[in-house]
């Protein structure tokens, strides 16, 4: 499954947005990580760049972990959580709590996330680091066209 909705692509940003923000710090890390998963997602740069500056003070986004459509999408979505997460070479506790609620909510199995958790620790933490969301393309829908 490599094909999202827009909506679903949204999610993704959102929730990892609320991911970063999760230990009240922005690491330069995470801003570049941010940029790129923006940019995978087809979203516009001024307002990822927006988005990111804004979010510790953003008393109106929803922090409910995000629930996809399927678990394939969901484990995509923790694994480049975890990448994000440790970028600054530190998974919060928050930060790894809030990963695991998002498991449960989208059903996935305690073991597996814990797995994910430990192989974290081996993965690259810089900005070329893999992503997930690279290989996901968003569908946009054509909705008016006129005859």
């Amino acid at each position: 499954m490599n094909h999202i909705t827009v909506r679903e692509g949204i999610e993704y940003f959102r929730g990892l947005l609320i991911l970063i923000s999760k230990d009240r710090k922005i690491s330069e890390p995470e801003i570049i990580l941010m940029k790129r998963i923006g940019k995978a997602l087809g979203l516009e740069k001024d307002f990822c760049d927006n988005a990111i500056r804004e979010i510790l003070n953003n008393k109106h986004i929803l922090t409910d972990p995000p629930k996809f459509s399927t678990n394939e999408l969901a484990k995509k979505f923790i694994k480049d959580g975890l990448t994000l997460a440790d970028s600054d070479n530190e998974i919060h506790a928050l930060e790894e709590t809030w990963l695991k609620s998002t498991a449960e909510e989208n059903g996935i199995d305690e073991e597996w996330f814990l797995r994910e958790v430990e192989n974290s620790a081996g993965r690259r933490r810089d900005h070329d680091a893999h992503l997930e969301v690279d290989g996901l393309t968003v569908e946009y829908s054509r909705c008016g066209t006129d005859s």
